[in-house]
């Protein structure tokens, strides 16, 4: 997918996304475990979106979910 077809693609799903809140102090290792277990296209990411916490946006319920078990002691659980 070049660039643009990622973006457009993401912005389809983005309103259905499953949402996942998680303390700032772990970004690098959330979007680290976002790349080695989904593409590209599958997932997204807003920066503070609250005070201490990122926002991940995920295509699939399954990802997401899984994605909430791996850092289970760090989401936001009044958002997510």
């Amino acid at each position: 997918m070049t660039p643009q077809e990622t973006f457009e693609y993401k912005r389809a799903w983005r309103e259905s996304a499953y949402q996942v809140d998680v303390h700032s102090d772990l970004d690098v290792q959330c979007k680290d475990w976002c790349r080695k277990n989904l593409e590209r296209h599958q997932w997204s990411m807003d920066t503070y979106t609250g005070v201490y916490s990122h926002s991940f946006y995920f295509e699939h319920d399954l990802h997401g979910k899984q994605f909430a078990q791996e850092f289970r002691e760090w989401v936001d659980k009044g958002k997510s």
